[in-house]
C-alpha cells in the first residue's frame, strides 16, 4: 500500500519526519522532497552511553556532508546548540547517560534551510528519535528531541 505525505515545509516538522522514518527507500524520497523545498539534509544513526559520543557523531556527519562549514564558528556554534536542545528532549532535561546506567539508540536528522516565514537567513535543526533505557534488551522506551537554532 502506498501513501503520500503532505509535507509541512517547516524546518522542525521536516527534521522530525526524517528522523522518525525507518525505511531507507522512503528516507531517500523524503530527502529529495526536502531538497526540492530548499533545504539541505541528512539522516544517520548513533548509539552510545556517552553524551560526548552522540554530539561528536552528529557533528561529524554534518561536517562530512557539508551541512555546515567547519571553518565558520557561527555554523559550528549553531549546530552545537541545536544538538544540545535535541538531547534535552531525549533525556528530559539532564544530559546524562552512562553515569546513571542508561544508553540510547537514536536515528538523527540534520536539516539546514530557511526559517520561520522563509525570512532571510538560515536555520539548522537536529531531530533525534529512538530508544533510551538500561543497557539490556526490553528495558528501554521511545524518546524524541528537536533542536533548532539560527545560523
Amino acid at each position: 500500500m502506498q501513501f503520500t505525505i503532505q509535507l509541512d515545509p517547516s524546518l522542525g516538522n521536516l527534521a522530525m519526519l526524517l528522523a522518525m522514518n525507518q525505511d531507507e527507500e522512503h528516507s531517500l524520497a523524503l530527502l529529495n522532497q526536502i531538497s526540492d523545498l530548499g533545504f539541505q539534509g541528512l539522516q544517520g544513526k548513533v548509539g552510545a552511553m556517552n553524551g560526548e559520543k552522540i554530539v561528536a557523531s552528529i557533528e561529524t556527519a554534518a561536517k562530512r556532508h557539508k551541512i555546515i562549514d567547519s571553518g565558520l564558528y557561527r555554523e559550528c556554534h549553531a549546530l552545537y546548540h541545536a544538538i544540545l536542545d535535541a538531547l534535552q528532549g531525549v533525556t528530559r532535561g539532564q544530559i546524562v547517560f552512562g553515569e546513571v546506567h542508561r544508553t540510547v539508540g537514536l536515528k538523527f536528522s540534520i536539516l539546514r534551510g530557511p526559517g520561520p516565514a522563509r525570512e532571510k537567513g538560515e536555520w539548522i535543526a537536529v531531530a533525534l528519535y529512538g530508544n533510551i533505557g538500561a543497557p539490556a534488551k526490553g528495558f528501554e522506551h521511545e524518546v524524541s528531541g528537536l533542536g533548532i537554532f539560527h545560523i
